[in-house]
């Protein structure tokens, strides 16, 4: 029965690895048994000889691969893959798919394949540095930092402490602001309603959906998921309790991530009207097509007859940009500048703490317990908006 050891760098003075030759599993891959001793060179020989001897004295059992022992020899790889079977399912699809896409993209073939323990924080900056040098933007080195924090910390428990956490200490690297993304554009009034405008010719349920973006700042994912059910002509005004996820196979719908999210936006009488026909459009749609029209649940949006499917996030953003381009609006707009145009345009009607509530910002969460459902600043904001469209619409006219 072999055994080795050999010293670990970056872990203090008298630390060692020792490891024990157990033989090779099922798949022919050699396994070791794995331990870390602090004290001086002497007293670790001695140590790994009684570990040989012990070890000799045992039954053989040469663990499989699946067993993805945790210790010395767990690499970053490993420990990304055992979040994956275990705790990765927690994560939104939209984050479960950026994470898959920054480990395949960025670690699996790199630093992914080398030790957890081999690895110190000196290692991970330069490492990171090498990201940013080869072209790598500050999110994504974020995200990279995340994902490896995020498999040390659970891989370290899963040892048992044997395993270090050695991202813990790391620091990303400085981006100037010469090389950092141009920040989201907040479109003028004249260009969103150009773009409003534009859509107007596009499928109603597209241009429905680009209006009430436009007239809330609702997030795409939340105006794809409204139902009927949230919708209250009377009141105008809309539920957000609801967002669509889009996935790999699909889109899937999902509560909101923070409890801040939920909340009831006013909307402005031009907005609540083009929901209205678009719900007699959908009605229509549904006869013609001999299905029930899902009055209470089906999707305000949806392009499947009756309304059972809710639509793509993506769909809708190919709209938009569909819509600006014809409007002639620069590139730098997005679907999601409307919400910056939301937010810039409601500074001067209402209070801040009020503009964090309407757009769903969690640091206005604890406000909402102090107000009322459809509080007299959104309604008054709802209006605000509406008559900023309209005008902008009738001088285009």
């Amino acid at each position: 029965m072999a055994g080795s050891m050999r010293a670990l760098q970056g872990r203090g003075p008298n630390v060692w690895e020792l490891r024990i030759f157990l033989g090779r599993d099922s798949s022919g891959r050699v396994r070791h048994r794995s331990r870390v001793f602090r004290g001086s060179r002497r007293a670790a020989e001695r140590e790994l000889a009684r570990l040989v001897v012990e070890q000799e004295d045992r039954p053989v059992v040469v663990p499989d691969e699946a067993a993805r022992p945790w210790g010395l020899n767990t690499t970053f790889n490993d420990a990304i893959s055992g979040w994956q079977e275990n705790g990765w399912q927690d994560l939104s699809p939209l984050t479960a798919a950026r994470y898959e896409s920054v480990w395949r993209l960025h670690i699996k073939d790199g630093i992914g394949k080398r030790k957890i323990a081999g690895v110190g924080p000196y290692d991970l900056e330069r490492y990171f540095r090498q990201l940013k040098r080869d072209g790598a933007g500050h999110e994504t080195v974020r995200y990279v930092r995340s994902v490896l924090h995020r498999a040390c910390r659970l891989a370290r428990k899963w040892s048992g402490n044997e395993l270090p956490n050695p991202v813990a200490d790391t620091e990303l690297p400085l981006y100037k602001a010469s090389e950092r993304p141009e920040p989201v554009r907040a479109p003028s009034v004249d260009e969103v309603a150009a773009i409003l405008r534009a859509a107007s010719s596009l499928d109603p349920r597209y241009a429905v959906g680009l209006r009430i973006v436009a007239a809330t700042g609702m997030r795409r994912g939340e105006v794809c998921a409204l139902r009927w059910s949230d919708v209250d002509l009377s009141s105008a005004s809309v539920l957000v309790d609801e967002a669509v996820i889009p996935t790999a196979g699909g889109a899937v719908v999902k509560s909101p991530k923070t409890r801040a999210s939920v909340r009831r936006v006013a909307i402005d009488s031009d907005t609540a009207a083009a929901i209205a026909e678009l719900k007699d459009t959908q009605r229509s749609l549904a006869t013609f097509a001999g299905v029930s029209f899902e009055e209470r649940d089906g999707f305000v949006l949806s392009v499947s007859p009756g309304g059972r499917e809710p639509l793509h996030p993506d769909t809708l953003s190919k709209a938009f940009a569909k819509a600006r381009r014809s409007a002639g609006v620069a590139a730098d707009v997005h679907l999601h500048s409307l919400r910056h145009f939301q937010a810039t345009a409601l500074d001067a009607v209402i209070s801040e703490r009020q503009k964090q509530s309407r757009l769903g910002w969690s640091t206005a969460h604890m406000a909402r317990h102090y107000t009322d459902a459809v509080p007299e600043d959104d309604v008054r904001a709802a209006e605000h908006i509406g008559g900023l469209l309209n005008s902008a619409l009738q001088r285009q006219q």
